[in-house]
């Protein structure tokens, strides 16, 4: 395709990442002041531009085909580069607005997230924020979700991301369950306890204790088991066993004393432990919107690292691209 053909296609360009964003002809032609027939119009000559189909169309649905996914990925940094013009001029200085959607795990959503978002959305108005609790595996493209945290120790390819926090998990019980059933001087110990784990899988109930180079798997048992940290961390509460939860979860009840940490000088090593992780697709030009969102995140957390981690305040926050 030659650069004049590119620069005609610009603004059907635009109207396909639009289609893309709205999943509805009609819609992009509302909010671009246009028709529906229109918008099948610049978008059929864009595919036959390209030479390819960029969508899938049902009376039901738009789905993006493979070279499609890769087209609007290129006609994202398009678009996000014109409003990089905009905003670099004062006579059209923009302030950062529009819809953040945010895919976040259940715990970490409400323990770590939601506290800071009213001061995030008193500072910027002109932003809202739809939080989506979610354990889930989400596609940040299909779902159509501009940021997603997951922890992991290793964040996947093919998206830009931010480290947060490390997150670190523990085990504890109440004062009135370890005087009444004795504190666990050894992992293996655990063995004659009632334990409150995940219970998701079955590798759940095997925990894994680490000291120094000596490592350790118990098989634990109990009658409770719950997928939800906020359930596990009432469950103890109420003297029903040793509970796994991670640290910010549990820190309230820990400080408070109603809550012990267990076996405090092993490590607790669970699948579910790492790094979390603020990810986004890959753009050279992240919008104002997310960019004051991930600054502002970043730094709240890293005010803080007490409530994530029991040891090692000094983390470093990292910007990646893969």
């Amino acid at each position: 395709m030659s650069t004049n053909q590119s620069l005609v296609l610009l603004n059907e360009m635009a109207t396909f990442v639009k289609v893309v964003e709205t999943e509805s002809f009609s819609e992009t032609a509302r909010q671009l002041g246009s028709t529906p027939s229109a918008v099948s119009r610049a978008i059929a000559r864009l595919e036959r531009a390209l030479g390819t189909r960029l969508l899938h169309r049902t009376t039901r649905k738009l789905r993006l085909s493979e070279s499609g996914q890769q087209v609007y990925e290129r006609c994202v940094d398009l678009v996000n580069a014109a409003q990089a013009v905009m905003e670099s001029s004062g006579q059209f200085h923009i302030e950062p607005q529009g819809v953040i959607r945010i895919s976040v795990p259940k715990a970490v959503g409400h323990f770590m997230l939601h506290p800071h978002l009213p001061e995030f959305l008193a500072l910027y108005p002109k932003i809202d924020i739809q939080l989506l609790l979610e354990d889930r595996y989400i596609d940040l493209i299909d779902d159509g979700v501009d940021l997603a945290i997951r922890i992991t120790e290793q964040p996947p390819g093919g998206l830009m991301g931010r480290k947060l926090i490390d997150i670190d998990h523990l085990i504890c019980a109440t004062p009135e369950y370890l005087q009444k059933n004795g504190i666990p001087q050894h992992p293996h110990d655990l063995k004659q306890h009632q334990c409150i784990y995940l219970g998701e899988q079955p590798n759940d109930s095997k925990w894994k204790f680490q000291q120094e180079q000596k490592s350790i798997t118990v098989a634990v048992r109990g009658r409770y088991a719950a997928n939800h940290t906020g359930v596990r961390l009432s469950a103890a509460l109420q003297h029903l066993g040793i509970a796994s939860l991670p640290y910010f979860v549990a820190r309230h009840a820990l400080e408070q004393g109603t809550l012990v940490q267990v076996l405090p000088d092993w490590h607790f090593k669970t699948h579910y432990s790492g790094g979390a992780w603020l990810l986004y697709p890959p753009t050279r030009h992240v919008p104002p919107k997310l960019s004051v969102f991930i600054q502002y995140l970043a730094e709240k957390l890293a005010a803080e690292p007490v409530l994530f981690q029991q040891n090692n305040p000094n983390k470093t926050i990292t910007f990646i691209y893969k």
